[in-house]
């Protein structure tokens, strides 16, 4: 699977060749993040397509927080944001609404209860 997300991530950061170690990281990062996330009982083979695409959008927003900039290439478009924490940001969004359906909530706390 991480070929896979790695291919994924290579695609939407538009990562150059200085920043494929990087990006191998946080790929490998990020499917730890998300198979930790999944819930009992879930496999990343049950949701194999969110999963695989969740795990590369971590993994370019990860990458786009250290650069300056934003970019992004689809084809023949090309967007560029000056500063890549809010596009990353967007990213981790996307990530999260793909993968509501098989995860517990990341930040899921008790109020008001004594331990």
């Amino acid at each position: 699977m991480q070929e896979e997300i790695l291919t994924l991530a290579r695609t939407l950061s538009g990562a150059g060749e200085d920043e494929e170690t990087a990006l191998a990281l946080l790929c490998k990062a990020a499917e730890k993040e998300w198979t930790g996330r999944l819930r009992d009982g879930v496999g990343p083979e049950e949701c194999r397509e969110a999963f695989l695409c969740a795990a590369a959008l971590v993994a370019a927003a990860g990458l786009t927080v250290g650069r300056s900039e934003l970019r992004f290439t689809a084809g023949d478009v090309s967007v560029t944001e000056p500063e890549g924490g809010k596009g990353a940001e967007a990213l981790r969004r996307e990530a999260e609404r793909l993968m509501e359906p098989y995860v517990t909530a990341a930040e899921f706390r008790f109020r008001g209860v004594r331990g």
